[in-house]
């Protein structure tokens, strides 16, 4: 497939995960508000933290190492053996509900059964969901490699929703189930996922259209473990880098939930106030992660399809080295926009968007502070998505262990600063510490990228300087609206929040019309791609 037509399909594939994370933070986000008036904070706080940290947990170390070895190269290559190394998430993925849900029984403090009932049956739930979303993960990542786009949206659009309405059904009419009502949406939720995934090969597979694109799997049956005389059970090279990136997953995954880690094991904030952290985590990065996150997904597979991992830029093909610059320069430009967007607007209107979302409840105190430190986190977000993408679609094998030691003493340093910043500054401690975090790895990865193209002309790191013009409106805008704020918002009265809101619009209009007319390159390749 030429450069052209992956980087085409790849931004549909990106577009299309984008509207797929829109989905899910909607859901999320009117989820929280709708069962913050029939749950408790506390409820609340169990299940978006404690549960679904040991839910994703489990996932992610199951299968992040396979999907990115497995994902790097072309889509051409002993499909076989790829799938018999993916359905080695199953087993792994057992391995880690077990040991992660004892840990989650037994050693954690337990909520008060009053309060949050059916705690036990909730940890296994969890686990449980986690494992049955492995049997799919052969399925996912052949859909990925080929890019059939329609098929992810309409697998986790269909899941969201029935886990959407069976939640909401349950809250109405038994609210005294507690945990049951959520360990049930997340079963169903997982089942429809992978179901999806499997009726649609069902159908796909020997039909006209796949023998018309020479699909590599022609049977149903080929996409089950099976020996091949003669030949290895799986791709040792593939084995290999699988490992390599199992042990940096495994410090990623601190690094990426070391504040749930922190509150679960530590026990640094009650149940109540996780919850209030939850869902102001959930609100600053509605925007935010819709974006960044499938940009990063389907840009790491456009990266390692038009490049080859491990060659130097002289040794790739001039053609190809010159696109991937080309989008790795815009791709930052973009999501440098949006974060400094974010950041800027972020900061005026935190006390405004919580107090209209959950009340007082969540616009006194430290909810405020908590999502202007997170506005800030977005930004640090939006640059590591995609430089990180970059470099471990590029990384070779002896790269990424060499990265892996950067990652643990990272993560015991993060751990530390959580832990102190946190007895300090309470639950804004724990954004401080990830916008340092942040902020090494993005170090680490533009030292890489800049190393990386030091022996062409390319310069991809300038997608990160603004123009003057636009840098110059942003921090007018942060002002003006810092001063409206102080002025209008939020205790006098609907009016005066009308003028806030004005004021704010005005400035982003005017932030938006001088990006129009300055970043022409980077409006192009967004409408065009």
């Amino acid at each position: 497939m030429a450069a052209q037509d992956v980087l085409g399909q790849t931004a549909r594939l990106a577009s299309s995960s984008a509207l797929l994370q829109v989905l899910f933070r909607v859901v999320t986000f009117g989820l929280n508000a709708f069962t913050l008036r029939y749950l408790s904070r506390e409820l609340i706080g169990v299940v978006n933290v404690r549960l679904t940290l040991l839910y994703s947990t489990v996932v992610f170390l199951a299968r992040e190492a396979f999907r990115r070895a497995c994902l790097s190269g072309s889509a051409k290559r002993n499909w076989t053996k790829t799938i018999n190394l993916l359905w080695l998430t199953v087993p792994l993925g057992v391995f880690w509900s077990l040991i992660l849900g004892l840990v989650w029984l037994h050693l954690l403090e337990v909520p008060d059964p009053s309060v949050v009932p059916h705690y036990q049956a909730g940890v296994v739930a969890f686990g449980l969901s986690a494992i049955i979303e492995l049997l799919g993960e052969p399925f996912w990542v052949l859909a990925q490699a080929h890019l059939f786009v329609r098929l992810k949206v309409i697998a986790e659009s269909l899941s969201v929703v029935s886990k959407c309405i069976l939640t909401v059904t349950l809250v109405i009419l038994y609210p005294h189930w507690g945990l049951y009502i959520f360990s049930l949406a997340q079963l169903l939720y997982v089942s429809v996922l992978v179901m999806c995934y499997v009726i649609y090969f069902v159908m796909f597979l020997g039909s006209p259209e796949a023998t018309k694109k020479s699909f590599p799997v022609a049977r149903v049956k080929a996409l089950l473990p099976s020996f091949v005389e003669d030949e290895t059970f799986v791709n040792w090279k593939e084995a290999r880098l699988t490992w390599s990136f199992f042990k940096q997953s495994f410090l990623k995954q601190i690094l990426t939930e070391g504040e749930r880690y922190v509150m679960t094991f530590l026990n640094v904030l009650n149940f109540g106030d996780q919850g209030v952290y939850d869902i102001v985590n959930n609100l600053g990065s509605l925007v935010a992660r819709f974006i960044f996150l499938p940009i990063e997904e389907s840009f790491y597979v456009f990266f390692a399809k038009v490049l080859e991992r491990g060659k130097t830029v002289k040794d790739q093909k001039q053609d190809d080295v010159a696109m991937a610059a080309n989008v790795l320069e815009l791709l930052l430009k973009l999501v440098l926009l949006i974060g400094l967007t974010i950041t800027v607007f972020g900061y005026a209107y935190s006390q405004l968007a919580l107090d209209i979302y959950g009340g007082s409840m969540l616009s006194s105190g430290t909810g405020p502070d908590l999502l202007r430190c997170y506005s800030l986190y977005v930004l640090f977000l939006a640059v590591n998505g995609v430089t990180e993408c970059f470099t471990s679609a590029l990384m070779c094998k002896e790269e990424v262990d060499r990265y892996n030691f950067v990652m643990l003493a990272l993560s015991f340093i993060f751990l530390c600063i959580s832990y102190f910043l946190t007895h300090w500054y309470g639950s804004v401690g724990f954004i401080l510490a990830n916008c340092f975090n942040m902020g090494i790895r993005i170090a680490h990865s533009t030292h890489y990228i800049h190393h990386y193209f030091r022996e062409s002309t390319h310069r991809p790191l300038t997608g990160l300087l603004p123009s003057p013009a636009l840098l110059l409106v942003y921090i007018l805008s942060a002002v003006v609206t810092a001063f409206s704020e102080v002025l209008f918002c939020c205790d006098k009265g609907w009016m005066a929040r009308l003028v806030h809101i004005s004021t704010g619009a005005l400035c982003l209009a005017a932030t938006l019309v001088t990006m129009f007319c300055t970043e022409t390159k980077l409006i192009h390749f967004v409408r065009s791609q």
